[in-house]
């Protein structure tokens, strides 16, 4: 018994390293030419994929990935907020969500066909320099909360993880990708979506490329 738990503590260890070590972010070689000139940037609600257990409707399905949507643009204008609230941590302005969200209906984008616009498209609509935008791919509703306890048997399964993130920033002039950052959703990865954003950003950061002091250290 003793023997099969070593073996079982090894195979999580070994799966831990091996999950840590994927590439998940990327920056564009041409960021700072292409973002010389940004001020403000918008978050767009991010784009949901669900895929749940439960046995529920095509209109359900399209509300509740909606609302996991807007919760994690919410919840990453919270984070921006709170860390230049505390001193001023970014070199760019964030539009208000609430803004950002009312320009877009008032030009006929909701969250149905947000996907069909490319990035330009959507900083022209906005007057922004750049957007936030992201895809939650989900098998749970983190938004209304996840069990943060270990499940062996989920584990081994295969089962313990409740989805994917991805945030990316475009540029406005050109719609081109300037940066990219991408994590898996755990048990340990945050309560709710804004616990897991700001768990997720708070490692990102690092290598978010309009943090203030990444780029002092960048331009030593």
């Amino acid at each position: 018994m003793n023997r099969l738990l070593s073996m079982v503590c090894c195979f999580i260890l070994w799966s831990s390293v091996s999950v840590g070590q994927g590439k998940n972010s990327y920056e564009s070689p041409d960021f700072d030419e292409l973002t010389e000139n940004h001020q403000k940037i918008a978050i767009i609600p991010f784009l949901t994929s669900l895929n749940l257990d439960e046995d529920i409707n095509a209109d359900q399905l399209e509300k509740l990935e909606e609302q996991e949507g807007y919760e994690a643009q919410n919840a990453l204008e919270a984070y921006f907020l709170s860390r230049n609230n505390r001193r001023k941590a970014f070199v760019v302005d964030f539009q208000d969500v609430k803004e950002t969200n009312r320009t877009l209906s008032k030009n006929g984008v909701d969250y149905k066909n947000l996907d069909i616009y490319s990035p330009k498209e959507l900083c022209k609509i906005l007057d922004v320099d750049g957007i936030v935008s992201g895809r939650l791919i989900l098998s749970a509703l983190i938004s209304e909360g996840i069990d943060e306890s270990f499940d062996l048997l989920a584990f081994l399964s295969g089962k313990s993880d409740f989805g994917k993130i991805i945030i990316k920033t475009s540029d406005g002039d050109t719609g081109r990708l300037i940066w990219r950052y991408e994590q898996t959703i755990t048990r340990k990865s945050g309560k709710n979506t804004t616990a897991i954003m700001e768990k997720m950003m708070r490692k990102a950061t690092r290598k978010f490329p309009y943090d203030k002091e990444r780029i002092r250290k960048r331009n030593k």
